[in-house]
């Protein structure tokens, strides 16, 4: 699979599993909108080998972020066309949030799950409310995060781990086409580095394997060494890096 094709494959999973409220298409690229949780579910990101970005193109997606009220984002993944990131720099657009998708292959000893950790094929109530008040900042709208995952038409499962019947950790996996994305993997902020997340995204990779997946999948910041680090323990290693390049005035 050449580098281009792994990223198509990708990005139309992650598409898929973190899915927006409106969808626009522009010339190989993708507008999404999702009231402005989230910046891969907020932005303008390229679908086609070399997508064009002119200034007329750029003015006109500008002009959908606004009527959204959302900050106009684009998530440059390296399909676009090579001066796209150079014109929106010139525009002003600030570069923020470097992010890496990792990949990592499920070995046929990876596929037992952890029996402590619950998992269910639906989002309630109770997960995105923990989940987000977890996460805090501007992740912390459950409102907004339950009609995200409630538009998942992927194979799911909402993982959570309790000790002494407290919730305390919580993820996400989604299976499509011979891979498990990981995502809103979240641990209670005093109970974070004892390897609770750890445990989390193994057991999400186990039932990844158990409904058909070969290879899981994730992101993470580049600035997040330790979620790296981690990572990197399970097996996973960069298969592409995204960055983001936001209009300055508005905030994040």
């Amino acid at each position: 699979m050449s580098d281009n094709s792994l990223i198509i494959g990708l990005e139309s999973r992650l598409l898929n599993a973190w899915p927006s409220f409106e969808y626009q298409a522009y010339e190989g690229w993708i507008l999404r909108l999702a009231n402005g949780y989230s910046k891969r579910a907020n932005s303008a990101t390229p679908f086609l080998p070399d997508a064009p970005l002119d200034e007329e193109l750029i003015d006109y997606m500008i002009a959908r972020f606004v009527e959204a009220n959302v900050r106009p984002t684009f998530r440059l993944n390296g399909l676009e066309a090579a001066d796209a990131d150079e014109r929106l720099r010139l525009r002003g657009f600030k570069e923020i949030e470097p992010t890496h998708v990792l990949v990592a292959s499920i070995r046929r000893e990876d596929c037992e799950r952890d029996p402590e950790i619950e998992l269910q094929p639906r989002a309630k109530k109770n997960w995105v409310r923990e989940a987000t008040a977890s996460y805090g900042g501007d992740k912390a709208d459950d409102e907004t995060l339950m009609q995200i995952v409630s538009r998942i038409r992927q194979t799911a499962a909402f993982a959570t781990l309790s000790l002494d019947e407290k919730p305390v950790a919580w993820g996400l996996g989604v299976v499509e086409r011979g891979y498990v994305g990981l995502y809103d993997i979240v641990v209670a902020p005093d109970l974070r580095g004892i390897g609770l997340g750890r445990r989390v995204v193994s057991s999400l990779m186990a039932w990844g394997c158990q409904e058909g997946a070969h290879s899981a999948y994730l992101q993470v910041r580049e600035e997040n060494e330790v979620a790296r680090s981690l990572y990197g323990a399970l097996g996973f290693a960069t298969a592409y890096r995204y960055t983001h390049r936001v209009m300055p005035g508005r905030s994040v």
